[in-house]
This record gives structure tokens, C-alpha cells and sequence, in this order.
């Protein structure tokens, strides 16, 4: 991939400055549009060989356009804070919001290279660039225009340019040890990241590869593919890209959720018994020492009036204050809407030693916006994909994911809907939407059914409850929990 970055490519200064004026107002007129129509973001992520101008393509484009719409972002080793998240984690922070732009330096693809280099096994190699071709199609589905340059330089010509810097005490400084190392090891570091860059050259966020010895070549090839790109996008409708699996038929009308046991026995004195044993022993769990080392993320999802936020005061009487959160999730507002479905999730996920419990959660995606037609078709279906590979990143950081599905039948929320009406202090717990999305039951269960077959995985399964009596819902809750957390505390042992 790096034959056509060895050619010798230049523009000479007179041809670059009638050539610069030019694009730098097309650049700007561009970085405008995009800001007052606000559909999509822009990510520019500049990756190559030492030396080869990353910096100095970064500071062109904050100074050719309104750099207060651009951020910059350079990625070094993991902070303990990120060290304690997937490691995507630190660049979904940093994702611009649409009408906004991004660059880069290295991004997500600073890892899986330097891991095989350390001898890291091929198939995990593999499995990084997989997981991040996967990332891609995720960003590019969301409508993110993702820029992925590769600026290259010859080891001749890396060799001669270090030199010249060293040879320089004004300049020396920017020569590094990882920049002798890469040279030393050039044509090893070359045959990986041509494979990284082969395995990720998609079609929806291809690799563009740029010859770095001439500058003014450097500068305008980088800044006329930019623009041709947001002129491209600008002119022709946004199509997403990606695949989905069909719907699974029902042939007989029988759904997963038809068959789930409701009614449970379960008396008022055997359950406090059982609520104070297993809120006494998730207390104990979560301050074994293991516990520093991982963290927790429970989801409740279920039918309005199942009992969530009884479940969740239940378990967080156990916990101390300092060491969980409530997340509880409604319509998404005009910041997060601004950014991929996943992202405000993301943004909540906890580092190692806390709890973080989810009042709804990502799975809106897949239930209340494929029921209401809030999301496309093509957008929830992909979104089955993109759940269970966030579940995956959660779980290889060791963050362990319980989800629980309460479930009532239509005559005890009708009877728990009556009684929020009529107790004055329970009125906040009852609304219009609540009544309206009783008139969709069967859809719910329908789009619900479909959500457990293609989501419950071995990592992180569906735990269904059936919950008509509350105190049976409470402690299996509970005991459920605790066990999750038992078993992946002896795991690490």
C-alpha cells in the first residue's frame, strides 16, 4: 500500500501558494456548511511513520479553518482512569458532536501495531483489527465522516530527516527514543502496519495514504482530499453503510416472553429473610479486595410498573453511597443526539471498584425506538451487533455486565397502573406515555423476544424475572447479582 508514497511527489512554492489561497477558503466555506447544518461530524485521523508531518498537517488545518470547531487529540499511554475501561473508552470520549470536527493522532490503531511488535499472538492481532473495522462500520453508520491518513516516508529518507533533527540543538528535542526504535525496526513495524492498514482499508473509511518528504505536496494532497470528501457528502444523501440479519419469523405467534412464569410464591416473612441475607452478603462482596479490580454494570429493563426501582433501592441499600451509581435514562437530549446512539452510554461506564445501575439502558435502541418508528429499520437491526460488542469491550476490561428483564402481565400492571392513581405520593410514578405504551403490549413483547434471542450471550445473559409478586422479583434480583459478582471473583483468583 505504500509504493504510491515513494514517487517523489512535489509542488513547488509558487504552484502551492496560488494553490493554498484557494483551498484554504474552499476548506473554510466548507467547515461553515458543515457547522450550520450540523448532520454529520468529521474525524481526521492522521497516522504514519516519524516525522512524516502529522503535527504539522494538524496546525495547517486549525490555521487554514476556524480552529474553535476543530480539537485535537493525542493519545499516549493509558491513564489509570482509562486503564480501568475498555480500551476504547478514551476515544469515545473524545468523538465530536455533528457539525464538528475531530483530529486524531494515531487514534485506536496506536495499540493493536505495537502489540504484535511486542509478540503479541496473530489471532489476537487479528481480533483487535476486527474489533476496530467493527468500531468503523459503527461510526460510518452513524453518519461520522472518518478521514484515516497514512503519511509515509521511506527508512532512507526517515534515516536522513531524524539526522537532520538531531544535528540541530533547536530541533533535537523532537526526536525521540519510540522514533529510534522505529527506525531500528522499520521494515518489521512496515510489514505490520501495512497488514493493520490492508485488514482496515474499508470502503466506508479507506486508508489514504500520503507521500511526507515534500511539504507543500504534503499540505495540499491531505487538504483536498478533505474537502472533496465534505463536498461529497454535502452533495449526495447520506446512505448508510452496513448489513443486518432478517427478523426471526414467528410461525405460530408463540413469542420467548409468552412462556415465562409469572406468578411465584413467596411470603412476606421468608422474604425479608432472604432480602437481609442477600443484601448482607452483596455488602461483603463488593469489599472483598478482588473487588478493586473489576467493575459492575446492572441493567433493568421491563414492562412500566415491573418493579425496577423497587429492585434497584434494594440493592443499593446494600451498597455504600461512595460506591455506586444511578443512571437513569429517558429521551436522548440535544448533546447526545448529536453523537453516536452508544455514546452516552459509554460515557457512564464505571472503573474498577464501582457499581453503575442502569434505570433503562442502550437497549432503548432495540424496544421503545423500533416499537415508536424513532429509528430506522436498518438502525435498530445493526443495533443488536453493535449491544453485544459493547457487552464484549466491558467484559475483556473485566467489568461484568447483569441484566435483568422484569416481567408482569397485563392484568397486574393495569392493577399497579389504578393503584399509582390513587395513592397521592406514588402520582409521579404514573403518566400519559405510560398508558399509551400499554396500548402497544404486543409490540413490546414482540420487539422484546427478538431483543433476548439476539442479545442474551454467554457473557453477559438475560436474566428474566418474572415479577407479579414483588418479593420474589426482589431477592432473585438480589441473589442473581451476587452470584455474577461471586463468579467472577473466584474467576480471577
Amino acid at each position: 500500500m505504500f509504493d504510491s508514497a515513494t514517487l517523489g511527489h512535489k509542488i513547488g512554492k509558487e504552484d502551492y501558494r496560488q494553490r493554498e489561497g484557494v483551498l484554504r477558503q474552499a476548506l473554510l466555506a466548507a467547515q461553515f456548511k458543515l457547522k450550520q447544518l450540523g448532520d454529520f461530524p468529521v474525524v481526521i485521523l492522521l497516522a504514519g511513520v516519524p516525522t512524516g508531518g502529522r503535527g504539522e498537517i494538524a496546525s495547517l488545518l486549525n490555521e487554514w479553518m476556524d480552529p474553535r470547531h476543530i480539537a485535537s487529540h493525542a493519545f499516549g499511554e493509558p491513564t489509570d482512569e482509562e486503564a480501568d475501561r475498555p480500551p476504547l473508552w478514551r476515544y469515545w470520549r473524545a468523538l465530536p458532536p455533528k457539525g464538528s470536527s475531530a483530529i486524531f493522532f494515531g487514534g485506536w490503531y496506536h495499540g493493536p501495531v505495537w502489540d504484535a511488535l511486542r509478540g503479541e499472538c496473530q489471532a489476537d492481532f487479528e481480533h483487535e483489527i476486527e474489533q476496530l473495522t467493527r468500531f468503523e462500520r459503527m461510526l460510518a453508520s452513524e453518519g461520522v465522516l472518518l478521514m484515516k491518513f497514512w503519511l509515509h516516508l521511506p527508512k532512507a529518507d526517515l534515516k536522513k530527516r531524524l539526522k537532520q533533527l538531531e544535528s540541530d540543538p533547536l530541533t533535537a528535542w523532537r526526536v525521540c527514543d519510540e522514533d529510534r526504535w522505529f527506525l531500528k525496526n522499520y521494515d518489521q513495524i512496515l510489514d505490520a502496519c501495512q497488514q493493520m492498514l490492508q485488514g482496515t482499508n474499508l470502503a466506508f473509511a479507506p486508508w489514504r495514504v500520503v507521500e511526507g518528504n515534500d511539504a507543500n505536496y504534503r499540505a495540499i494532497s491531505v487538504g483536498q482530499q478533505l474537502l472533496d470528501a465534505l463536498n461529497a457528502r454535502f452533495d449526495k444523501q447520506f446512505q448508510p453503510y452496513g448489513d443486518a440479519a432478517p427478523l426471526l419469523p414467528s410461525v405460530d405467534g408463540v413469542r420467548l416472553l409468552d412462556k415465562l412464569e409469572l406468578n411465584h410464591k413467596l411470603g412476606k416473612q421468608d422474604y425479608e429473610r432472604r432480602l437481609a441475607e442477600a443484601q448482607g452478603r452483596l455488602n461483603q462482596l463488593t469489599r472483598k479486595r478482588g473487588f478493586k479490580k473489576m467493575g459492575v454494570i446492572t441493567v433493568f429493563e421491563g414492562m412500566d410498573a415491573a418493579g425496577k426501582g423497587g429492585s434497584i433501592r434494594r440493592i443499593t441499600a446494600a451498597l455504600d453511597v461512595r460506591q455506586y451509581g444511578i443512571v437513569p435514562i429517558a429521551a436522548p437530549t440535544d448533546e447526545e443526539r448529536a453523537q453516536p446512539y452508544l455514546w452516552r452510554f459509554w460515557r457512564h461506564v464505571p472503573p474498577h471498584g464501582q457499581v453503575r445501575i442502569f434505570d433503562r439502558s442502550w437497549y432503548g435502541r432495540v424496544l421503545v425506538e423500533r416499537v415508536e418508528g424513532f429509528a430506522s429499520q436498518f438502525d435498530w437491526m445493526r443495533g443488536y451487533n453493535e449491544i453485544n460488542d459493547f457487552e464484549a469491550q466491558l467484559d475483556a476490561a473485566n467489568i461484568i455486565v447483569v441484566k435483568f428483564w422484569l416481567a408482569i402481565d397485563s392484568d397486574e400492571q393495569l392493577r399497579r397502573f389504578k393503584e399509582r392513581e390513587s395513592i397521592e405520593w406514588k402520582h409521579f410514578k404514573i403518566t400519559d406515555e405510560d398508558w399509551r405504551n400499554r396500548d402497544r403490549w404486543d409490540d413490546y413483547i414482540v420487539a422484546a423476544s427478538d431483543m433476548i434471542d439476539r442479545t442474551s450471550s454467554a457473557i453477559a445473559p438475560w436474566h428474566l424475572i418474572g415479577a407479579n409478586n414483588k418479593y420474589h422479583a426482589r431477592v432473585t434480583i438480589l441473589e442473581t447479582l451476587c452470584d455474577a459478582i461471586e463468579a467472577r471473583l473466584k474467576r480471577k483468583e
